[in-house]
């Protein structure tokens, strides 16, 4: 009986290690990059295309229907999307690296 358990503890123990080496998560690569490395928050547009060129691709504004809701612009750089409100930056997301890189969604375009 403890040969049997010691069996099924180490079949699991195999089988769980290559999952776990196999994910990627995206808050690892993130949390790895210098601060310096991002737009901060409260950076204008002029500033961000300053120091990191022209974006990919600039998405859709989203919001703006209502006063209290802010029109809210997104620009797509290879490493990260920046989220601007009016001219100034909110956040800053990290894209994900690859598939196999376990992270948020692709923006919605």
């Amino acid at each position: 009986m403890k040969q049997t358990f010691q069996a099924l503890i180490l079949i699991a123990a195999m089988t769980a290690a290559p999952m776990a080496m196999a994910d990627t998560l995206l808050i690892d690569r993130a949390q790895e990059k210098p601060a310096g490395v991002l737009p901060v928050r409260g950076e204008s547009m002029h500033q961000v295309e300053t120091r990191f060129g022209a974006p990919q691709e600039r998405l859709q504004p989203r919001g703006g229907q209502k006063r209290q809701w802010p029109t809210i612009n997104r620009w797509v750089y290879p490493a990260f999307t920046v989220y601007f409100e009016k001219q100034r930056v909110v956040d800053v997301v990290a894209n994900q690296a690859g598939p196999e890189e376990i992270g948020p969604k692709p923006p919605i375009r």
